[in-house]
């Protein structure tokens, strides 16, 4: 059947679809649906580590290589550092932002270096928003319920218990701050429902939250004159010779040159690992989420958590070519919008959680209900002119704007016909194991937002990555502020890299690559 038809055949199902109530799956329907379809659970694609702290676990191909790759700092590096400073924060997305300026409120210096640009970072691409237990029928304790069962009951229960906590609080600062949350017709905040939240707590800015977040936490750490170096990619930490950080190596991206930060603490908020394109998925990450900060912290003995599972967000788009992978927000599936397969059919509860709504449409593909793109992809519809159709006309304008310009850079209308969607790669569910202060297993070395793991369990609920970034920003930044003001400066040694690479020989096919990756290769390969 030619696209066109397939299309149509989406309107003239619309009113049949809207009379039904599809329930969630059943527990052990749920869970035979992900070990089948979910990309966590393809055998071929996970190898073991062979050594270091997560020595004999399994994770994917793509990232045990980075784990067991070389620094591309030579051993005989000049330590003198360019800068010195006392807490010295990588990344400069949400979690960097935030880190910086709590630690800077603290009254320390504080360094934030960042690969790219300040707000280049996956949090200006957070759609749905941020989940917060504001409301009277609401709580944090349920709050923490929902987010446990979506994480399949596998959270660290300090850390999820403290983001819960503090996540009103959170909202207060970035309010405080300048946020511009939506509010209903009175004036106070509006919260929307989210995928796998037995309450409404999503607050968001339209479809822009993140990007609204980011604006703000951006202006306030220029207007707090934060010492800021762009385009500055950190590469190798430093050690004192017993474990504890005490600086970093970082790159400059204009002439390769390699400098020392030396730190009395360091936080790193490097963000995911998206562009790895782990098992060939595309992508909703930005360019620079290559997972640099696990590769770092490893080598330095710190232990990471959950890194054999990761989140494919449901609703990537797969046409036009231009915006493959890019985010079809959840927030209209919030709303009311349909998934649809070839035969016009819905065929799961759309706000079920994402492993398992990812899980349903590969189902529907690989059974040959999917729907065929001219580029010869493959996907599923999502019928976004339904919500005009319940809710009103322009109601698809009003909500998401950014959404529906996006399309419409490329010719297409999505409030008059439905798009095609697929998962995408899009969240790194573990990381560098933490605790509730944010610092790893390396003394002085802290790790915030999605570079971390053990929050989020097996799977993150959708509005918890904002309030994950602001709420381990905060406590990261202030305890390492603490901490360095009462402290002095440690040896700047590469001793630990020392180690490894000398563990590393024991092991063939170690060290064949370089990690951090810092920017995924594109090149077309001749041949």
């Amino acid at each position: 059947m030619q696209l066109q038809a397939l299309q149509d055949l989406v309107h003239t199902t619309r009113d049949a679809r809207r009379k039904q109530t599809l329930p969630k799956f059943p527990a052990a329907e749920r869970d035979q649906l992900i070990k089948k379809y979910h990309p966590d659970h393809r055998e071929n694609a996970y190898r073991l580590i062979t050594f270091g702290p997560n020595a004999g676990e399994k994770t994917v191909r793509e990232l045990a290589a980075l784990l067991e790759g070389d620094s591309p700092v030579p051993a005989e590096l000049d330590l003198t550092p360019t800068h010195s400073t006392d807490v010295l924060v990588v990344g400069g997305g949400g979690a960097g932002c935030a880190a910086a300026l709590h630690a800077h409120a603290q009254g320390v210096k504080v360094l934030l270096a960042t690969k790219l640009r300040l707000g280049d970072s996956n949090t200006v691409m957070a759609q749905g928003g941020i989940q917060v237990a504001i409301t009277d029928e609401d709580s944090p304790v349920q709050h923490f319920l929902d987010t446990l069962k979506g994480g399949h009951m596998q959270n660290d229960h300090q850390l999820l218990k403290t983001m819960v906590e503090e996540g009103p609080s959170i909202a207060k600062w970035l309010l405080e701050l300048g946020v511009l949350f939506d509010r209903d017709a009175d004036g106070n905040l509006h919260v929307k429902k989210g995928g796998g939240s037995s309450k409404p707590r999503l607050l968001t800015c339209s479809d822009y939250t993140g990007l609204e977040i980011m604006r703000v936490l951006k202006d306030e750490v220029l207007n707090q004159k934060i010492q800021l170096l762009e385009f500055s990619a950190a590469v190798e930490l430093l050690s004192d010779g017993t474990g504890a950080c005490t600086g970093a190596i970082l790159q400059d991206l204009d002439n390769k040159r390699y400098f020392v930060v030396a730190a009395k603490t360091v936080i790193l908020a490097t963000g995911g690992i998206g562009r790895l394109h782990i098992q060939g998925f595309p992508t909703s990450n930005h360019y620079g989420a290559t997972g640099d900060a696990l590769p770092m912290s490893y080598r330095l003995g710190a232990k990471l958590l959950q890194i054999d599972t990761f989140q494919y967000h449901p609703t990537g788009a797969v046409h036009p070519e231009q915006l493959i992978g890019a985010l079809v927000t959840e927030g209209i599936r919030s709303e009311g919008g349909h998934l649809v397969n070839a035969q016009g059919e819905r065929f799961v509860n759309e706000l079920d959680t994402r492993d398992v709504v990812s899980s349903s449409i590969i189902r529907e593909c690989e059974e040959g209900r999917g729907v065929r793109t001219t580029t010869g992809r493959i996907g599923v519809w999502l019928d976004t002119p339904l919500l005009d159709v319940e809710s009103g006309a322009g109601t698809l304008e009003k909500h998401f704007p950014a959404m529906v310009r996006q399309y419409k850079r490329y010719g297409l209308d999505i409030t008059k016909d439905p798009v095609l969607i697929y998962p995408t790669l899009h969240y790194q569910n573990g990381g560098v194991q933490i605790d509730v202060n944010g610092e790893s297993g390396a003394r002085n070395l802290f790790v915030a937002g999605e570079a971390s793991g053990g929050l989020h369990g097996r799977n993150r609920l959708m509005g918890n990555s904002l309030l994950d970034l602001m709420v381990y920003g905060k406590r990261s930044g202030r305890t390492a502020a603490e901490r360095a003001k009462a402290m002095k400066h440690g040896a700047l040694t590469l001793e630990h890299l020392a180690r490894f690479r000398s563990e590393a020989k024991k092991h063939g096919g170690a060290l064949a690559t370089h990690s951090p990756m810092l920017f995924p290769d594109y090149v077309r390969k001749e041949g």
